[in-house]
């Protein structure tokens, strides 16, 4: 497989699964503003914007941090390299320098999911807004569905690497966020409003379910950080994403002979994942850890880009 190719498979994998990701941040930061008449919403769109990595470069805009200006930015800004329309555009062209690379299927859910925002100028009230990302969130698990569907070849293992690193940073962030910055100053952790916040961080990784099948406890915070870093049960996890990673890293290599540093960061990565209990995660500082994995990650990333010559 060329270089390029698997540049842009790999590529595919990421944007796609960003745009999944801020879609249902979305959907979690519009659900937590109408939780309560109590003044969470600006803390909920602030941490929106940290969580996605918006927050300096929506500053630059000079827009007001109002809900309908964040969820624009977030969803259809085409200034905003990272929204799901950039992110979308993104994805569809990686994906027709790719075509044949791709099942039709594949194909036809990135196409419909890239048409469904061609032409809008504005996500227009909370409800328009639910109804857009749910689109994008159908569009994209449609995707992952044909991805499922796909060969077990070289293009599948690029693809579903990306989305493996991706997924990664997006869910350390979250936890990042949600620990330091959304909680509002003066609010006790194990407040209602403490409570609504990790449900609804639960509800952005689809982990509700998940949490109450794998704790009689009832929500507790130290608790949820475990679920979605450790537990290897729940697909959004640090660890299931990390030993995503290995396992796509081994099918490229016995398929290509293709092996280096990205094999050996991702290894030892999900070796530290496996030995690690959250109690010393806590003992060191969760933002510290936080900040170590997302930097790791993306020496990972760095490192798949040159063992596979991304150019």
């Amino acid at each position: 497989m060329l270089s390029r190719t698997a540049s842009s498979l790999y590529w595919i994998g990421r944007y796609v699964e960003r745009a999944e990701f801020t879609a249902r941040l979305i959907e979690a930061t519009i659900r937590l503003d109408a939780l309560s008449p109590r003044p969470a919403g600006q803390a909920a769109w602030d941490s929106a914007l940290l969580v996605a990595s918006a927050d300096y470069d929506f500053d630059l805009t000079g827009e007001s941090r109002s809900p309908l200006n964040i969820s624009r930015y977030l969803t259809l800004a085409a200034n905003n390299p990272n929204s799901i329309r950039s992110c979308l555009d993104a994805a569809r062209s990686n994906a027709k320098s790719v075509r044949t690379a791709l099942s039709r299927d594949a194909w036809e859910a990135i196409n419909r999911a890239w048409l469904g925002l061609r032409g809008r100028g504005t996500t227009g009230n909370s409800q328009a807004t639910l109804a857009i990302v749910e689109t994008i969130r159908a569009e994209t698990r449609g995707f992952e569905g044909a991805l499922h569907r796909m060969l077990r070849n070289e293009a599948y293992s690029f693809i579903g690497l990306g989305a493996a690193i991706e997924r990664a940073d997006n869910t350390a962030r979250l936890i990042d966020v949600k620990y330091h910055l959304l909680l509002p100053e003066g609010d006790r952790v194990g407040g209602q409003l403490d409570r609504d916040q990790w449900t609804t961080i639960l509800h952005t990784v689809s982990a509700v379910t998940a949490y109450r099948w794998l704790y009689s406890e009832g929500l507790k915070p130290w608790l949820v950080a475990e679920l979605l870093a450790l537990r290897k049960e729940l697909p959004r996890s640090l660890a299931a994403s990390s030993d995503e990673a290995v396992a796509h890293l081994n099918a490229i290599g016995k398929r290509t002979g293709l092996q280096g540093e990205a094999d050996r960061l991702a290894r030892l990565r999900q070796s530290t994942l496996d030995r690690i209990s959250i109690d010393q995660i806590f003992a060191r500082g969760l933002h510290e850890w936080l900040q170590d994995f997302i930097d790791e990650n993306a020496r990972i990333h760095q490192a798949i880009g040159s063992q596979f010559r991304f150019g």
